[in-house]
């Protein structure tokens, strides 16, 4: 028998989280905008805006000590960030466009080399998908693969329904242990019928197509076109959920100071500039025909996954109206 939780137990359940020391992040309105913030109370939880930020901010921080050294007695002692403080978290009110990026960067952060930083987050972290009723004309999870009510990448999956409750899946042995140990909160039935999902502009398109195409046209004017207008600003690849670029930095002094991992992006001038001053990628249009090649092509051939999944978030930051489902549409429909 499906089992359902009403919106009060859902904010319940956040209660009782945080009186367990869990770290719960779900959507928060934050000033104007809705951010993915650690949650205090039931109260705190906002599902009628998608946040402004992605949610990839609870594995994958902006920024992140990875050790910290210190000279004493002429020698220098280096301590390395003890990763088992990290806490038990719950991400909860997670669409299917953020509840399915860490499934798409695990593949990468535990290949050649294992980021142990962010796979004992991911250890460590329950997430809660929803199902979207709400959304713009800059969503596109259906044309990458993805959908309203795509369970990928969710624990437990919750479906809004008509009557205020919410269907529940425990996708995996985490969800199963989520609702096990609150099951007082949880009740069988069918439940009401669910809401209707989020229509989008973009039609599914056929990657393997797009892929086809990048494969034969490294060089092409397509790639120039664009760049006229972009600013290499980097925004759409910090509020991505699936960019996952940094750059490691020593800051402090020769005596005293620590390392530290920031996030990076491929649109930066200075990304794949050289010690020896030579950049292979030294004018935009060849930074932004990589974006577009990681995600669509580069990353498929490695990992088969596509490094998108349909947010919209790129679309809706660019400070110039750069469209990417509005480029892969442009790419689908080519013929040569």
């Amino acid at each position: 028998m499906p089992q359902i939780i009403t919106e009060q137990n859902l904010r319940n359940l956040i209660d009782l989280l945080v009186k367990e020391a869990k770290l719960v992040v779900g959507p928060k309105l934050s000033g104007s905008v809705v951010l993915y913030e650690p949650l205090t109370a039931g109260a705190d939880l906002t599902l009628d805006a998608l946040p402004r930020r992605s949610s990839k901010e609870l594995f994958f921080p902006i920024c992140e000590d990875i050790l910290s050294y210190k000279r004493e007695n002429g020698a220098m002692k280096v301590k390395d960030v003890d990763r088992s403080k990290f806490p038990e978290a719950v991400l909860i009110g997670a669409p299917p466009c953020d509840a399915g990026s860490p499934a798409i960067l695990d593949a990468v952060m535990s290949w050649d080399y294992k980021d142990e930083f962010y796979l004992e987050r991911r250890r460590k972290s329950t997430i809660v998908g929803i199902a979207c009723t709400k959304g713009d004309d800059a969503c596109f999870c259906r044309a990458v693969g993805l959908a309203p009510d795509a369970e990928a990448g969710s624990d437990l999956f919750l479906t809004p329904l008509k009557d205020g409750s919410y269907a529940c899946n425990a996708v995996t042995e985490k969800g199963q242990a989520l609702v096990a140990a609150h099951q007082n909160l949880f009740a069988e039935g069918a439940g009401a019928e669910p809401k209707p999902f989020v229509d989008q502009a973009v039609a599914k398109l056929d990657l393997v197509k797009i892929k086809k195409w990048l494969e034969e046209h490294f060089e092409n004017p397509l790639w120039e076109k664009i760049a006229d207008i972009c600013v290499g600003c980097g925004a759409c690849a910090f509020i991505c959920p699936a960019c996952h670029c940094f750059d490691i930095n020593d800051e402090g002094s020769t005596d005293d100071g620590v390392r530290r991992k920031h996030w990076d992006a491929c649109g930066f001038a200075k990304f794949t500039n050289h010690a020896s001053g030579h950049n292979p990628r030294d004018v935009q249009n060849k930074r932004y025909r990589n974006r577009i090649m990681h995600k669509f092509k580069y990353y498929d051939d490695k990992f088969g996954k596509t490094l998108c999944t349909g947010c919209g978030r790129c679309i809706r930051a660019c400070p110039v109206g750069i469209d990417i489902a509005e480029i892969l549409e442009t790419i689908n429909t080519k013929q040569d």
